[in-house]
């Protein structure tokens, strides 16, 4: 047992050795020099989270809280050195359900020439901790490249360094992609957030925004989506949106989804009366087959949804979209971690689901 101590003690002086050798051969910068996206406001509570300052004696402690993780914000930069570093601080949140890339990591794009965006190395420390160090990819051949590094979905990034070798070039980024026009504002639950993708690439507002080429908000809030008015005001303060997604029945009751879901809309479309808002229904969970509590559940939610969907067009309501629950995630029973959270397959299939819809709407 003595040996085993000795042994781990070893191992994390020689971590923190080569961390420190590590740091001493890279060239930091702060991430502040260059841009953020993914922000309904430029002007948040702290440069990688997703409300504004004020929302802090507005918004429930939940809502709050959740909104200073930094869920689908990401950083572009440009350089030629042949390795790519970063060093961050964040909370150190971990689920069981979730991995800690997913969690408090980092996910490193490079934006190639054939294929578009393509994942380069992800960021993770393998000892925990606050503070993280990592190269992300390395041994390249040293030329221009262009970068999009997405951020902690169920963290909050507290800072943030990009680091490159020696004597290279580090700057702005200069390819307009994602395209910052017309954005796509996505308000919904913790599968929204992110949960459980493998890395913050993998949640479907990031894979939706690479496909697309488009620019995504963000707006999940892990159990606590249930129609909080300051949350569709701070949606309808984006600037020249391309379209809302209203994602939020997983969270919502239908009795909420009744009461509440045409206010939450009106919001919207008084502030942007021409632009396509998108409804979708709660996913048919896996263990909806056997649990007769849930999927009642789920059939009186999404009834509650397509009551408001069809009301908002009785009423005269023409830039409206429906997506089912039939087309979400497939039937196989393969899409989730837990029942509930979506793992890659169900983000994938998921964002096959929505885009052809979203692809219409932005027309």
């Amino acid at each position: 047992m003595a040996f085993r101590h000795i042994t781990a003690a070893v191992s994390l002086l020689f971590a923190a050795f080569q961390l420190a050798a590590q740091t001493d051969e890279v060239d930091y910068r702060d991430a502040s020099l260059f841009p953020i996206f993914g922000k309904c406001v430029e002007n948040t509570s702290g440069r990688y989270e997703r409300l504004p300052a004020e929302y802090e004696n507005v918004s429930r402690p939940a809502v709050w809280n959740l909104g200073r993780n930094s869920a689908g914000l990401y950083i572009r930069f440009r350089s030629d050195s042949p390795a790519i570093y970063a060093r961050w601080k964040s909370g150190g949140t971990h689920m069981p359900h979730m991995t800690d890339v997913g969690d408090n990591g980092l996910d490193l794009y490079i934006l190639t020439e054939k294929d578009g965006w393509r994942f380069a190395g992800s960021g993770f420390e393998w000892n925990g901790g606050h503070v993280k160090s990592r190269r992300l990819v390395g041994n390249m051949v040293p030329e221009m490249r262009e970068y999009m590094l997405y951020l902690s979905l169920y963290d909050r990034v507290e800072s943030l360094e990009i680091g490159i070798d020696p004597g290279y070039v580090l700057q702005g980024p200069e390819a307009g992609t994602p395209r910052t026009e017309k954005k796509i504002v996505m308000y919904g639950s913790s599968i929204l957030q992110g949960g459980c993708a493998s890395r913050p690439g993998m949640a479907f507002t990031s894979i939706i925004g690479r496909k697309l080429n488009r620019e995504v908000i963000n707006l999940g809030f892990s159990g606590n989506a249930l129609l909080d008015l300051e949350i569709a005001q701070l949606m309808a303060r984006v600037e020249n949106p391309g379209v809302f997604v209203l994602d939020y029945v997983p969270n919502a009751s239908a009795e909420k989804i009744t009461s509440s879901g045409e206010t939450f809309f009106r919001v919207l479309r008084d502030a942007h009366p021409d632009v396509p808002v998108l409804f979708v229904e709660d996913p048919t969970f896996p263990h909806a087959a056997f649990d007769q509590k849930i999927l009642q559940e789920i059939n009186a939610k999404n009834a509650a949804q397509r009551a408001l969907f069809e009301r908002l067009k009785k009423a005269g309501e023409k830039k409206i979209f429906y997506l089912p629950t039939e087309k979400l995630i497939g039937s196989d029973g393969e899409a989730t971690v837990d029942g509930i959270h979506f793992t890659d397959l169900g983000m994938m299939r998921y964002s096959d689901a929505i885009i052809p819809l979203l692809r219409k709407a932005l027309k």
